[in-house]
């Protein structure tokens, strides 16, 4: 993928019961600064895209990434900047 972007506002980080129950505290922080650092993890090239320009425009910013025992979770910060949420897919 594309080089690391420098990073932007995360806001306040949240994170839903569905991702406290199936996702590691280590494997979230280790997820979260991949993301505010432009590490969209595991989002197709067009999503990334899509991302590095949201920093720019202030859109909102979705990255994907899967935990050692391959659960799916996302990141998402707010177009606004106001928070991040730490998510499972079903809990969209």
């Amino acid at each position: 993928m594309q080089g690391k972007v420098k990073q932007f506002p995360t806001g306040r980080l949240l994170c839903t019961p569905g991702a406290m129950d199936h996702v590691g505290v280590e494997e979230m922080m280790a997820a979260y600064y991949r993301h505010r650092e432009g590490d969209w993890g595991d989002v197709c090239p067009e999503d990334w895209r899509s991302n590095d320009q949201a920093i720019r425009s202030g859109m909102r910013i979705l990255s994907a990434y899967h935990t050692s025992t391959g659960q799916k979770f996302w990141i998402i910060t707010e177009a606004d900047r106001s928070a991040t949420t730490i998510l499972l897919p079903e809990d969209y």
